[in-house]
């Protein structure tokens, strides 16, 4: 099969290899997908880049984890009916070596939920991580129905879609924007209000935008960097759900400050999300794609023969949407 891979860690067009590797076997409990699109995410540039020094200890790496694609074999185990299905692909490339870039995956069955039929696969291959983190910050806390949620961010991959699962879910959404064009989608997705995170003193314009209510709940995608402002804004009792912290990687924490506010401070990843929650974001999502009510966004549609593009693309930045690599044909549309 036609593959992307690393042996060492470096610049994407230094250390990314395109060409053939062996076509897996799926294993008892597993599938054999048949890849249209993979996903790429920040977690997935950070690995190929070294952030995990033993990575490749076990041999080379098919980078990337979420994709979407087809069931072409099923596993002992599995049923055969399985065969056929159009299916997304969840952790294709955690705790184990073989991810999403490639022709074909032989992966758990479970971690190939169906997709419905008329949705895109290039939409499936962006739901692994960006829709399910979202879902988890929103909802790892319980219901929002009523409560006022905090969405930092709310243009970036995660965000776009924790607005969405606030709005659907009931609750009043405040976001935050740098620029124009961004809070306009925000308000377009369902935002509320709308604040500028590049302003001084933006957690006080939170306030004024809720008449001094302060929000229930955060979700943060600067943890680091936004900290101070949120705890300007967040009421006691609340919980801070944050998947993020790139500007400010170990940051210091007001810890009296917060112990007297009873603060929650969450930390989410969907490696290490328990089993319930992963199911019950597949289940919502499922339930979403097939109403139609979420609105998606695809950046980048990049061809596997040009395997840098895509990881430089998230390094670069500077747009918003997902970035997935066209695995099925020579070429993408970018």
């Amino acid at each position: 099969m036609k593959a992307v891979w690393f042996e060492t860690f470096g610049n994407a067009n230094d250390v990314l290899i395109y060409g053939d590797q062996p076509t897996p076997t799926p294993a008892p409990g597993e599938v054999l997908v048949k890849l249209a699109y993979a996903g790429v995410n920040p977690s997935d540039v950070k690995k190929r880049a070294g952030a995990f020094p033993n990575l490749l200890d076990a041999g080379l790496v098919i980078p990337n984890s979420d994709g979407a694609g087809k069931i072409v074999a099923a596993g002992e185990g599995v049923a055969e009916s399985r065969v056929g299905e159009t299916v997304f692909v969840y952790q294709g490339q955690y705790g184990r070596q073989l991810g999403t870039t490639a022709e074909y995956i032989a992966i758990n069955s479970m971690r190939a939920p169906k997709l419905p039929d008329h949705i895109d696969p290039a939409i499936g291959a962006c739901i692994g991580i960006p829709i399910m983190t979202a879902h988890r910050c929103v909802f790892a806390d319980g219901d929002v129905k009523d409560l006022t949620l905090l969405i930092t961010g709310g243009a970036g991959r995660v965000g776009y879609y924790a607005i969405q699962w606030a709005k659907n879910a009931g609750a009043k959404v405040i976001a935050t924007a740098s620029n124009d064009t961004d809070r306009d989608l925000c308000l377009t997705l369902g935002a509320d209000a709308v604040v500028n995170h590049r302003d001084t003193d933006w957690g006080t314009q939170v306030l004024e935008q809720t008449y001094g209510q302060k929000v229930d709940r955060v979700v943060d995608v600067e943890f680091g960097a936004n900290l101070s402002e949120v705890l300007k804004c967040i009421r006691i009792g609340g919980t801070i759900a944050t998947y993020s912290s790139t500007q400010v990687a170990a940051p210091q924490l007001p810890f009296r400050d917060m112990m007297f506010m009873d603060l929650t401070v969450r930390m989410v990843i969907v490696y290490a999300m328990p089993e319930t929650a992963k199911t019950q974001a597949v289940a919502d999502t499922f339930n979403a794609l097939d109403k139609g009510w979420m609105r998606h966004r695809i950046a980048h549609r990049v061809p596997m023969n040009q395997p840098a593009l895509a990881h430089e693309l998230i390094e670069q930045g500077g747009f918003g949407g997902c970035v997935v690599i066209k695995i099925d044909e020579s070429n993408g549309d970018q």
